[in-house]
């Protein structure tokens, strides 16, 4: 009797460190996971930032050139009237 309860428990040590094995590799894997999500996301807003910011150039550019315009023939206007 004692041999068979040896080898179920050499059998239960065994399929314990299996079990332990695959669950660190489950989370390993997760966490993987976890990171690539984390810079995909990082990653998208840092693009979605920057469109805004080339958007915000893009505006104040068109203004500026739009009142230095104004302001140029308005002075031309004085200066000649």
């Amino acid at each position: 009797m004692p041999l068979k309860m040896r080898q179920s428990l050499a059998q239960i040590e065994q399929a314990f460190r299996y079990e332990a094995e695959l669950d660190q590799r489950r989370r390993e894997h997760l966490r993987r996971r976890a990171i690539r999500r984390s810079r995909m996301r990082h990653m998208e807003r840092e693009k979605k930032r920057s469109s805004l910011r080339f958007y915000v150039l893009v505006l104040t550019l068109i203004a500026t050139a739009l009142i230095v315009t104004v302001a140029m023939f308005e002075t031309l206007y004085l200066l000649l009237s």
